[in-house]
């Protein structure tokens, strides 16, 4: 007992003195949201509430509900491409396809996200991969507008996304008991009926999970949007940077970091209640 005990401190000291480090770094930002911008030094005033009361002006607003869209629609269109390939990667029985399907949805995982990020910035830009292939087809005469754009940024923000999304949904189809389509369709529901009245509803909780994900990764997304984006696309992430390194306004980049984190963590509560639900609704 005394060795197995010693295992587990050996195991949890690691991790418990990161959690302290977040504690302590999130604690220092919290602080630092509290007090009063000192311009032209790097030194910060007393405490003041004034970085939030700043937070009502219409770019920051404009940032949240930015941020708050670019999370949903990549949410959503994640889970759109993302379920079919784990569906197949899942069903398909042919091991090459499987294969190729596996290679496919999870390579982006091996790149950094600043090396995915640079791909797209070639693939987008006036004279890149797209406008150069549409010009040479004849569809377009003049190079269409992808770099510092909404549809940028979201093209980019779901490449990202969908290699952890197929996962988690593969992993809630793997554990799908196969008997209950096979009983389904024994009592005359079709390929459709089966899957929209019995395998949709039993993957749910993995959809949940990793609709959960999606968001909370997209909401905090920095390197994508600040690319792709090239400050015409505002997010939270991007005014923290440039209040903080552009500016050297740390208090109000903090007060918009700890106003984003509550935002993310109001969404996710939000979204765990609505997962509960549909676990008892679906007596998982």
């Amino acid at each position: 007992m005394a060795m197995r005990s010693g295992l587990r401190a050996s195991l949890l000291s690691p991790a418990f003195l990161v959690a302290v480090c977040i504690c302590v770094a999130l604690l220092s930002v919290f602080q630092f949201s509290f007090r009063a911008f000192v311009p032209g030094s790097m030194e910060v005033g007393g405490l003041t509430l004034a970085n939030f009361t700043t937070l009502n002006k219409s770019i920051y607003l404009d940032a949240f509900v930015n941020t708050l869209r670019l999370s949903v629609e990549t949410t959503v269109l994640s889970l759109l491409v993302a379920y079919p390939l784990a569906y197949a990667l899942v069903r398909v029985r042919r091991r090459v396809l499987k294969s190729a399907i596996l290679i496919i949805s999870i390579t982006p995982l091996f790149l950094g996200e600043i090396v995915r990020t640079y791909s797209w910035i070639i693939v987008l830009g006036s004279n890149g991969f797209l406008n150069t292939m549409l010009r040479k087809l004849g569809i377009i005469d003049q190079p269409l507008s992808l770099m510092f754009t909404h549809l940028g940024v979201l093209v980019a923000l779901v490449h990202v996304t969908i290699p952890v999304v197929v996962l988690m949904l593969a992993t809630a189809i793997s554990h799908i008991n196969r008997d209950y389509e096979k009983a389904a369709q024994s009592l005359g529901a079709g390929p459709i009926r089966t899957f929209m009245t019995v395998t949709l509803p039993l993957s749910m909780p993995g959809i949940l999970a990793s609709v959960t994900t999606a968001f909370a990764w997209t909401f905090s997304a920095f390197a994508t949007p600040q690319m792709i984006g090239g400050g015409r696309v505002p997010t939270v992430s991007t005014l923290v940077y440039q209040l903080g390194f552009s500016s050297m306004n740390f208090p109000l980049a903090a007060s918009l970091s700890v106003a984003g984190l509550a935002m993310t963590i109001g969404a996710l509560v939000i979204l765990g209640r609505f997962t509960r639900r549909m676990k008892l609704a679906g007596g998982h």
